[in-house]
């Protein structure tokens, strides 16, 4: 990308402020799932890595050992997190490619 490029993507804020709104709503509809313990525990992460869903399975609860799920349920969603840091990587290398000026 040059000079060029960019004035010409900063003379036009409204298609910068559309591409901003279609990537939030990109980033929106990615959601991506991590899982901990052979999949005992499993949680779902969207792309605003807001936390969309925990599932836990009876074998996991050990009254005795509450650490063991808290490191599971960690462990869960950092394995979500990462995903939705692909996903969303893939998702900008994909729409960079195709924004005038930034193609290959």
């Amino acid at each position: 990308m040059d000079m060029s490029d960019i004035m010409k993507m900063l003379k036009d804020p409204q298609a910068l402020q559309r591409q901003a709104l279609e990537a939030q709503e990109r980033m929106a509809a990615i959601s991506a799932v991590g899982s901990a313990g052979g999949g005992m525990v499993r949680v779902t992460l969207s792309g605003t890595m807001e936390l969309l869903n925990v599932e836990i399975a009876p074998e996991a609860i050990d009254p005795s050992d509450p650490a063991m799920l808290q490191d599971l349920i960690k462990a869960a969603h950092n394995d979500a997190s990462y995903r939705v840091k692909e996903a969303l990587q893939a998702d900008v290398a994909r729409n960079l490619g195709s924004m005038p000026g930034l193609g290959r």
